[in-house]
């Protein structure tokens, strides 16, 4: 009796609730677009004018978008302005229709469900509105989990409490919601506080009458709510949660008995890991859209504490927010199908992935592959199929993909041991409508139909014979592959050889071989040596004798062939270099003609202004500019503000300037080139080691390599070499104590020093041994090598030697890169055996890499063409003689001031220096004369003769 007057007055009190949410539909809102606007009217024509014509414009502009979506229905741009239109307009109709067909096409964004359900909960009066209104709910929390959506459907099922069994819906729903975002650590607060608030709710109409004794059926009720309250807060603080503390100290003062030690001891270890759990939310706060970043890093610490309900909110809140990203949603429906497993929450996340990313191919076949997994009905995963071929998928291999997995998925339910039934026929009819949608539909779309090596039908013939024993049919699909341009690849005749020898005849290996050998051009040599392999195994005499002449014959026709194209290529790459060498020719005459034509005209300056100056000056003498007054009779006097310039050059009187970085990075450079030079002592060489290719912004070398090379050894001394400018020229000496220590650097090669790999060499004199060489690879024919080119620059050595492997023992991966350290595409994969490379080869070219096309070969490298002495010995008519320098370099006087025209009339041999023409001694036997010196008025007489 008491529970049944708790619940009516429980009743009522919904009751009261309705009828005053019934009055508040009545009233609403200022600009509500069913309101009307304002009762009184003013009698503004003006007003009433413009709202017609926005009428009119709005009735147009909600016409041309429903015109675009019959057009185009997967404009999700469109859907949005037709549907925020219809709301202004008041449409509710059409807006319910829009709306419909969205959510049909697309998971609808929280924003979206809100403004929806806020909508149809105003217009809902009746029972039968409710349901529906209750069915919107369930479609709403089954798109993304959002806790405002689950907050919102539970507080609106209160107002349902005076059906029958309201009160335990309520309650049902709750509980869902708490499954669902109960965990949320920054939103699951508020609805266990609208939980409680409910229960408390329901507690106030349980309680006697004031004055009255409640009787053992309402002091039990009364227990029994109570418990309900104690276990909603004691399962609350036991979550790491925001604001908990505020939500003990409110159990705290609710509860008459003190609060048992496990729900302390169970709160305390919810606060430790809340603090573990801040962080990450702190990051969520701070970053910018779309977190990808800052999600990953906080699914990764779920991963690892391996709680599955946190990781499964954790994604779905990554996802609510970045619900465009195919691989966040691979990676989520990977941990389903591999953990949890669960039928009802693993097809619905795969459904929820293809409706938001419907381009992706991997999601469809991951969802097939689940469907199959959890044995839906054969007519559900088929109608799934025909979505997914109707997705719009961005290349022609994603429709190969997906015709593959569902061929795989049919084949699979066939039972091979009986002769025919329908799963078989229903196979087949499958292959022959792939090859012909592939062909008609793709090839239409794209140009190509996606499948060059025919792989459908390659899977079609390898069923056919080894499955239904049927190579007649087997066969027939060969040759049609053949005759699609791919019997030309030695791979596509192996695999139809391999086909043959397992489930065929000698007679038709042996044909097939045959016809290889003719057709093959890319791998003739290994079809060859099959056919000789079978020959020396099952074949007569003159089976021998026939394969022998035919492969001759064959590789005859081929090595002339390839020769042909060496010499074409030789004479296109000869005719390039005569074009370079004439270019650089002309570019070097060309600036020759500059240089001397400017000499010419600073000497007939000089030579004006200054008859009675000396021609020649001090190596690496400065003069002041200088401004002279009167009429430039060579006496003038230096002008004030040229006294100062002068002095400051000196720093006697000019300011100081502060001592910038650059100013310090020269002051560096200045002192390192008043070092000495120290020479390398060949005697050490055992101990020494060369190492090269280093940064030459390297600060402190001497320290930076210290440090890298002390691991090898106790270092004896390290000589970087700096140029005449006194920077680093990225190499140096570095010298051990002992010999096995330079030996143990050597493993350093190739290691990365400021982002460049560091060459470490033996120190070697070549004049001594002229034929050692550094480079440590082989440069010859190794058949157990392969060469890979086309790689795109971000494939990783682990990326690939997952591909490598497939194929045999990878022994060695190495990428080569320049001196930079970065990637140039080529690679060199060492595997254990000839064979192992020779079918990796047959496989890998051809493959495409993160969309890149690769090809693959034997590692043969070219021959390293060396320069020709005679050649190189032929000085060019176009030569500038290499100038001698002093010690010291190329100082400013150091450059001939004289004309070519003068030049010419002495001997070429001749060296000018510091303004001075010396006689060869080659030449002349005698000693040179002391050459007479010119002065500038000498220079400019016999210029003027000329």
């Amino acid at each position: 009796m008491a529970a049944a007057a708790a619940e009516a007055a429980a009743v009522a009190a919904a009751e009261e609730a309705a009828e005053e949410e019934e009055r508040g539909k009545k009233r609403l809102p200022e600009g509500d677009p069913e309101s009307g606007g304002d009762s009184e009217d003013e009698g503004d024509s003006d007003s009433s004018g413009d709202g017609e014509d926005e009428e009119k414009e709005n009735e147009a502009e909600i016409q041309r978008l429903e015109e675009q979506l019959s057009i185009n229905a997967f404009d999700y741009n469109c859907h949005l302005d037709l549907i925020k239109l219809l709301r202004q307009e008041g449409e509710l109709v059409k807006l319910r229709r829009a709306r419909q067909k969205m959510s049909e096409l697309f998971p609808l964004t929280e924003e979206i469900w809100l403004d929806w359900l806020k909508d149809e909960i105003k217009m809902a009066c009746g029972s039968s509105e409710r349901e529906k209104v209750y069915e919107l709910f369930e479609r709403a929390v089954k798109d993304y989990i959002c806790p405002e959506i689950w907050l919102e459907y539970a507080q609106y099922s209160i107002g349902g409490i005076g059906q029958e069994g309201g009160i335990e819906k309520v309650r049902s729903i709750f509980e869902r919601a708490l499954t669902a975002v109960g965990l949320h650590v920054t939103k699951g607060t508020a609805l266990w506080e609208a939980y409680r608030e409910f229960e408390n709710a329901i507690l106030e109409t349980a309680q006697p009458a004031p004055g009255s004794i409640p009787s053992p059926e309402q002091q039990q009720m009364l227990c029994s709510q109570l418990e309900k309250i104690h276990t909603l807060f004691r399962r609350q603080l036991g979550i790491p949660l925001l604001d908990m503390e505020a939500s003990y100290a409110e159990y705290e003062e609710w509860s008459e008995e003190p609060i048992p030690e496990t729900v302390i001891k169970n709160y305390k270890k919810a606060l430790q890991q809340l603090e573990k759990y801040k962080p990450y939310e702190e990051a969520l706060l701070s970053a910018e859209t779309p977190k990808l970043a800052e999600y990953q890093a906080y699914i990764d610490f779920e991963m690892k504490a391996g709680d599955p309900a946190r990781i499964q909110l954790i994604y779905e809140r990554a996802l609510a927010e970045n619900c465009l990203v195919p691989d966040l949603w691979a990676r989520y429906n990977q941990y389903l199908d591999r953990q949890l497993k669960v039928k009802e929450l693993v097809l619905s996340a795969h459904d929820r992935a293809v409706r938001n990313c419907p381009w992706t191919v991997g999601l469809w076949i991951r969802y097939l592959l689940a469907m199959e997994r959890h044995r839906v009905d054969h007519g559900i995963i088929s109608e799934m199929f025909e979505k997914a071929l109707n997705a719009g998928f961005i290349q022609a291999t994603d429709y190969v993909e997906i015709w593959q997995a569902y061929l795989d998925y049919l084949r699979r339910r066939v039972d091979f041991t009986q002769d025919s039934s329908k799963e078989l026929e229903e196979l087949r009819s499958a292959f022959a409508r792939a090859v012909e949608y592939l062909k008609q539909e793709v090839e239409e779309r794209f140009s190509e139909s996606g499948d060059p090596s025919c792989t459908i039908m390659q899977n079609w013939a390898r069923v056919e014979a080894r499955l239904c024993n049927n190579m007649q049919k087997a066969r027939e699909l060969w040759d049609n592959i053949m005759t699609k341009g791919n019997a030309k690849y030695a791979n596509m005749w192996l695999e139809y050889y391999n086909l043959e020898r397992a489930h065929g005849d000698t007679q038709h290996c042996r044909k097939a071989l045959h016809r290889a050998v003719q057709c093959t051009s890319d791998y003739p040599e290994h079809v060859c040596e099959v056919l000789l392999t079978l020959e020396r195994i099952e074949g007569t005499l003159e089976d021998w004798d026939a394969a022998v002449q035919k492969t001759e014959n064959r590789l005859a026709r081929v090595n002339e062939q390839r020769a042909k194209a060496a010499e074409k290529e030789a004479a296109l790459a000869k005719q390039e270099e005569e074009k370079a060498e004439q270019r650089k020719q002309a570019r070097a005459e060309k600036k020759a003609s500059k240089k001397a034509k400017k000499n010419r005209t600073g000497d007939k300056r000089k030579a004006d202004d200054d008859d009675e100056g000396e021609w020649g000056q001090e190596e690496g003498a400065e003069q002041p500019s200088k401004r002279h007054k009167g009429d430039g009779d060579g006496d003038g006097v230096l002008l004030e503000e040229d006294m100062e310039v002068e002095t400051g050059l000196f720093g006697r009187s000019g300011p100081e300037k502060p001592d910038h970085p650059e100013n310090q990075k020269e002051k560096a450079s200045t002192s390192r080139k008043d070092v000495p030079k120290i020479l390398h002592d060949s005697s050490k060489d055992n101990v020494t080691v060369f190492v090269s290719n280093l940064s030459y912004n390297m600060a402190d070398p001497e320290v930076k390599l210290k440090e890298l090379f002390e691991s090898c050894g106790e270092v004896a001394e390290i000589r970087p070499v700096f140029s005449n400018k006194g920077t680093f020229r990225g190499y140096c000496y570095v010298e051990f104590k002992e010999e096995k220590s330079a030996l143990q650097a050597l493993g350093l090669d190739r290691k990365v020093v400021e982002g460049r790999p560091m060459f470490v060499s033996p120190c070697v004199d070549k004049n001594k041994n002229p034929n050692f060489k550094v480079f440590r690879y082989s440069t010859t024919l190794e058949k157990h090598k392969l060469f890979i080119s086309g790689l795109p620059f971000s494939c990783t050595k682990e990326e690939l030697e997952d591909v490598c492997k497939a194929h045999g023992n990878v022994k060695d991966i190495r990428l080569v890169t320049n001196r930079a350290g970065k990637p140039k595409g080529l690679a060199y994969v060492e595997y254990e055996t000839e064979a192992q490379a020779s079918q990796a080869v047959l496989k890998m070219d051809g493959l495409t890499v993160k969309e890149h096309v690769i090809k693959v070969a034997i590692s043969n490298p070219p021959q390293r063409k060396l320069p020709d002495k005679a050649e190189a010995s032929k000085a060019s008519p176009f030569a500038v003689p290499r100038q001698v320098y002093g010690a010291r370099g190329k100082g400013r006087t150091q450059l001939s001031m004289m004309p070519r025209a003068l030049q010419r009339q002495i001997n070429p041999v001749a060296k000018a220096e510091n303004g001075m023409v010396q006689n060869s001694p080659a030449t002349s036997s005698e000693p040179p004369e002391e050459p007479k010196k010119m002065s500038n008025a000498d220079f400019a007489k016999m210029l003027l003769k000329k």
